[in-house]
């Protein structure tokens, strides 16, 4: 029953201080699943974020899902959505409401200003924690070599992440075994 509230409080936190998002709520669900609850190590948080981003959908609700269901089993699945859904739905609900009220409010465009510096950092200390663990997996030469690919890819072939993600996948499931990574 305590590990069922966990579930709750964990995504209910995360998901209620994510302000911009799925990505935004990423860097604060990881702090909880991995650092606070240890359900994860950041190896496996970054597979499950890597493959959540390979599939269709939210990527909140997919990481919720997996980890709720790996944490309390069926109930755990549940408690995780609703935890990461409904807070989400009636915070939509109220404050655009609110918001349309006041949109021309120069202190609500200074507060959305302000929150975006804040999801950046987020953002970049999640990179930092899954790009390290990366590096000590499977080496220096290998990530620079894969991050620049990616990028490549990406920037200069206009290749779907999603297809890159895969890609990857598909080079560490068949490539990186072969040398013993």
């Amino acid at each position: 029953m305590m590990n069922l509230l966990h579930v709750l409080w964990g995504f209910f936190v995360a998901n209620i201080l994510g302000y911009g998002g799925g990505p935004s709520s990423i860097p604060l669900m990881q702090v909880q699943i991995v650092h606070h609850y240890h359900w994860m190590n950041n190896t496996q948080f970054a597979n499950v974020l890597a493959l959540g981003n390979a599939l269709p959908g939210p990527i909140a609700t997919k990481i919720a899902a997996f980890v709720g269901y790996g944490a309390s089993g069926w109930a755990g699945f549940f408690i995780a959505i609703a935890a990461t859904v409904l807070p989400s739905c009636l915070g939509l609900i109220v404050l655009l409401k609110i918001l349309n009220k006041y949109r021309t409010s120069s202190v609500v465009k200074g507060m959305t200003a302000l929150v975006q510096p804040v999801i950046a950092i987020l953002m970049v200390l999640l990179t930092w924690e899954i790009g390290r663990d990366a590096v000590h997996g499977i080496g220096v030469l290998q990530s620079v070599i894969i991050a620049a690919v990616a990028l490549w890819v990406i920037h200069f072939k206009k290749w779907h992440p999603a297809f890159v993600i895969v890609a990857a996948f598909v080079y560490g499931g068949i490539v990186l075994p072969r040398f013993g990574v």
